[in-house]
């Protein structure tokens, strides 16, 4: 038997639409159903970059008692005058939890008057009513330290919605790479370029950094809205937020360095076709010097002749 490991064989796979239809589903409530962690999905194995519900999960939901019914109601998701209802409380009191952070939403939208709206797991809302713990919230008078903090504009909405959203998307998150993506998505990129100096991390980042949840054009209110919500404006929440970041491209890094291009080598060098030749040694030149021409030539030619008895020259 070799060393290698066999992979045990995935199961049967279906996508989003298939799997919505088998569980008696519109798409929107399957996405939500998935958000909230009622769905289980995996990454798509054929390389699409989406994901898939498997067979048996799809068989495990269709046995739970109440199915579809119960299935269908702990997805349903509600506004602020529905969810008010649901909790027995008045739709100011209602607004007020919201904005302490204290209900949770899991959708927005605009509505017609370009008014953000937010909707609430309506699953959630009886839990939190059914808790005796929060009964003093429900009844009688907002105790003073939190009216005051309303007093002051506080206003978490946006900010559970982000932290709701930054879990559901790490749990969908199946490389260190894109977890650090995740935590990116809620930063603003000048925050992202001073946690991450190197170009080549960052751009992996970037990469692997989802978009807000939107359902109108680029440039649209609804897109311009979304990236503001999706945005992280509290200093505390940047913060932690920023050192999470760091933290996580650390990880990756050691998993796996970013992607980098390949480094050029430089080109050999040629050899030169017709090298120059080296001039004469200092005795070969000696012997190729040229004779001198002129009347210092013939200066020199006489001074060489032997000479007679009285100093001149004879001829030849």
């Amino acid at each position: 038997m070799s060393g290698s490991t066999i992979a045990a064989p995935r199961h049967p796979t279906c996508a989003p639409n298939r799997a919505a239809r088998e569980l008696g589903l519109a798409r929107g409530e399957f996405d939500l159903a998935v958000l909230l962690g009622r769905i289980r999905t995996v990454p798509d194995g054929q390389g699409g970059g989406g994901r898939r519900v498997e067979r048996p999960e799809i068989e495990r939901l269709r046995a739970e008692e109440g199915f579809p019914e119960a299935l269908r109601e702990s997805v349903r998701a509600v506004g602020t005058t529905e969810g008010a209802a649901l909790m027995e409380v008045s739709a100011m009191r209602f607004t007020r939890l919201a904005r302490l952070g204290l209900v949770v939403p899991v959708r927005f939208h605009l509505n017609r008057y370009r008014a953000v709206v937010w909707l609430y797991p309506a699953e959630e809302l009886r839990q939190f009513t059914a808790n005796e713990r929060n009964a003093p919230l429900l009844t009688g008078r907002t105790p003073e330290a939190l009216r005051e903090r309303l007093g002051e504009g506080l206003d978490l909405r946006a900010r559970t919605w982000r932290g709701r959203h930054l879990g559901f998307l790490l749990r969908q998150a199946d490389d260190p790479w894109e977890r650090a993506g995740a935590l990116a998505a809620f930063l603003d990129p000048v925050h992202i370029s001073d946690v991450i100096k190197d170009p080549y991390e960052r751009a992996q980042v970037n990469r692997n950094r989802p978009g807000p949840p939107a359902n109108g054009a680029p440039g649209s209110p609804y897109a311009e809205l979304a990236e503001r919500i999706m945005t992280a404006n509290d200093a505390e929440e940047v913060g932690r937020l920023r050192r999470d970041l760091a933290q996580a491209v650390r990880e990756a890094r050691a998993h796996r360095p970013a992607s980098r291009p390949p480094t050029p080598h430089p080109p050999a060098p040629h050899p030169d076709p017709s090298p120059p030749h080296p001039g004469p040694s200092a005795p070969d030149a000696a012997h190729t010097t040229k004779p001198a021409r002129g009347l210092l030539g013939r200066l020199r030619r006489r001074s060489s002749r032997p000479t007679g008895r009285r100093g001149v020259a004879t001829g030849p």
